[in-house]
């Protein structure tokens, strides 16, 4: 038996900051998305762990989330299962995409069902939740309010499918350096009316969709790495419906009304690329 599934990236519509916890984290509130952007992974039945990434075989004791997630399922039942696992990385790294979390949540799904652990969505989500803030989602996948640190979340009904099109500068960057960052910015803290947005992706009216979104880390990252806010204003002049940074960054991404648009600005843009946001759920 040999399952493959896809680990598909996310980008956040909008990311407010509702405050800091008590366990050093953040509250926040987003609007995120599954887009077609995916890791591809490969699960066969074996006595032992192992993963290949890009050709490449791990060490067993690598911190890789895939691994990780394989170790917390056999934790959490008290197992010693194994299994061949191979990786094929699309999505770039550091760039607040989930790449990471995606390929951790398809993990546990694929586990799940090769070794007939017959767990609900709910419990992988638990699990998946201690191993990434962004898991839980990835495991459930579509249109979503997430709250607290990502955890609480509402599927939303996704909008038609958008084009998009994506850079990540200077190699991503690092996802506490940017929260480090705001904290001690001083920075205000946005509230977003995530339905409305939602909405107004729904009925493809960027322009409001513009106007209601927000994403506080943007600012905070546009210090450290200017070429953030020069993308921004690169897509905009390119005629960009809706542009903004996803998660803690580094990546842009700009949504366009028509595929033959996204596509020309594409073409204009270096390291530019060309996707679609998704609307199915797992």
């Amino acid at each position: 038996m040999k399952l493959t599934l896809h680990a598909r990236a996310k980008i956040n519509w909008s990311l407010s900051i509702c405050g800091e916890r008590p366990d050093g984290y953040h509250s926040l509130d987003m609007l995120m998305q599954s887009i077609e952007l995916c890791d591809v992974l490969s699960f066969e039945p074996a006595r032992f762990l192992s993963l290949t990434v890009d050709g490449k075989k791990l060490p067993i004791g690598n911190r890789n989330l895939v691994i990780r997630a394989a170790n917390a399922l056999n934790e959490t039942l008290g197992l010693h299962n194994g299994a061949r696992i191979s990786l094929k990385k699309n999505i770039p790294t550091r760039a607040g995409l989930g790449g990471g979390s995606a390929d951790c949540a398809m993990t546990l799904i694929a586990l799940n069902r090769l070794w007939n652990l017959r767990l609900p969505l709910r419990t992988l989500q638990q699990i998946g939740l201690k191993l990434g803030a962004d898991v839980p989602f990835c495991l459930q996948q579509g249109m979503a309010r997430a709250e607290g640190v990502g955890e609480i979340l509402t599927p939303l009904e996704s909008p038609p499918m958008i084009p998009l099109v994506m850079v990540t500068p200077g190699g991503g960057l690092s996802t506490p350096a940017v929260f480090k960052a705001w904290s001690a910015g001083n920075y205000p803290m946005s509230r977003i009316d995530n339905l409305a947005l939602a909405g107004a992706l729904k009925a493809r009216d960027f322009a409001r969709a513009q106007a209601l979104s927000c994403n506080d880390l943007e600012t905070p990252a546009i210090a450290l790495m200017p070429e953030i806010g020069a993308l921004i204003d690169r897509f905009r002049s390119l005629g960009a419906a809706f542009v903004r940074m996803t998660g803690s960054g580094s990546t842009v991404f700009a949504a366009f009304e028509s595929e033959e648009a996204a596509r020309r600005a594409a073409d204009a843009v270096p390291g530019a690329i060309l996707t679609r946001t998704t609307a199915d759920p797992l």
